[in-house]
C-alpha cells in the first residue's frame, strides 16, 4: 500500500477517535450540569417513555404504539418549555465560563445532628415570631433554585440560621436551601404553588413551602412570624404547629439517605448521610 494511503488512513482513524471521545466528553459534561437539578426526574421520564415506546413497536401493539409516537412528536414542541430554567441556567454558565469547572462535592452529614440543628432553629425563630423557610433538597436536585439567590456554602447550625433569617437583614426575605449538612444560598425564590384547594389564609412562604415540594421530593420547614408555628410540608402537603420531638423525629426518617438499590442509574445529588 502506497505510503500516503496508510498516512491517510491513519489520519481518518485518529479523527474518527478524536471525534469519539469529543462527543463522550460533552455527553458526560451534560449529564454532571443536569446532575442536581429537577431536570433529572424529567430526563429518567423521557427514557422510560422511549423504551416504553420501543416495547411497544416491537410487539407490534399498535394502538399503544400509535398514542405514544403522537406524545413523542408532542414532546418535541414541550421539551424546551418544559427545560426553560435549565437552558437559562446552561447559556448563563457558558457565558461565565464555568460549564466546563467540576463542581465540588458537598460534605455529609450526620442525619440525627442536622435534625436537631434544624429544630433549634425554628423553635427559636418561631418563640420570637420570626418568619422563615427553610428546604432540604434530597434526591430532586434543586440548583435551579439555588441559582435564584445568593449563594452561601456554609455549614448547617442553628446560630447560623437563625441569623439569616433576622428581620431586616439582606438574606431574609426568600428561601434558604440546605443540602445534606450544607447551607448552599438563601434569598432564593420558589416555584407558586399548584394545588388549587390552598387554604386562602396561608401566607407566602407556607404557599411557596406547598409550591416545592409539588415539584420535588424536597422537604421544606415553615416559620410563621403571625402564629409562631412551625409547620412541615412534603409532597405538596403541609403539616401545622408541629412539636420539637416530633419534627426531629419526622426530620430523622424523611432525611434518611435512600437505599443504592432503589436508585434511578441517572439521579440528583441532593442527598444527605
Amino acid at each position: 500500500m502506497p505510503l500516503h494511503l496508510t498516512w491517510t488512513r491513519a489520519f481518518d482513524d485518529m479523527r474518527a477517535v478524536m471525534d469519539v471521545a469529543i462527543v463522550a466528553y460533552l455527553i458526560s459534561l451534560l449529564f454532571r450540569f443536569i446532575r442536581g437539578t429537577r431536570a433529572v426526574a424529567l430526563i429518567n421520564g423521557l427514557v422510560l417513555l422511549f423504551l416504553a415506546a420501543f416495547v411497544a413497536t416491537r410487539l407490534q401493539l399498535q394502538a399503544t404504539s400509535w398514542i405514544l409516537q403522537k406524545v413523542e412528536v408532542a414532546l418535541v414542541v414541550a421539551l424546551p418549555i418544559v427545560f426553560q430554567p435549565e437552558l437559562r441556567r446552561a447559556l448563563e454558565q457558558v457565558g461565565r465560563g464555568r460549564f466546563f469547572i467540576r463542581p465540588g462535592d458537598e460534605e455529609p452529614s450526620n442525619v440525627t445532628q442536622l435534625a436537631e440543628q434544624l429544630q433549634k432553629a425554628c423553635t427559636r425563630l418561631a418563640r420570637n415570631r420570626v418568619g422563615a423557610l427553610i428546604v432540604l433538597e434530597r434526591e430532586v436536585g434543586l440548583s435551579d433554585i439555588v441559582e435564584t439567590g445568593i449563594r452561601i456554602d456554609g455549614i448547617v447550625s442553628s446560630e447560623f440560621l437563625i441569623n439569616i433569617f433576622i428581620p431586616n437583614t439582606p438574606l431574609h426575605d426568600g428561601a434558604v436551601i440546605v443540602r445534606g449538612g450544607r447551607v448552599l444560598a438563601a434569598g432564593c425564590f420558589l416555584p407558586l404553588v399548584e394545588a388549587r384547594s390552598v387554604d386562602a389564609e396561608m401566607g407566602g412562604r407556607h404557599r411557596a413551602a406547598i409550591g416545592i415540594t409539588e415539584q420535588s421530593d424536597a422537604v421544606a420547614l415553615v416559620v410563621s412570624e403571625e402564629t409562631g408555628q412551625v409547620s412541615l410540608a412534603r409532597d405538596g402537603k403541609l403539616i401545622r404547629g408541629v412539636d420539637d420531638k416530633t419534627l426531629v423525629e419526622m426530620l430523622e426518617e424523611m432525611l434518611q439517605p435512600p437505599s443504592p438499590v432503589a436508585r434511578f442509574p441517572l439521579r440528583g445529588t441532593g442527598r444527605v448521610g
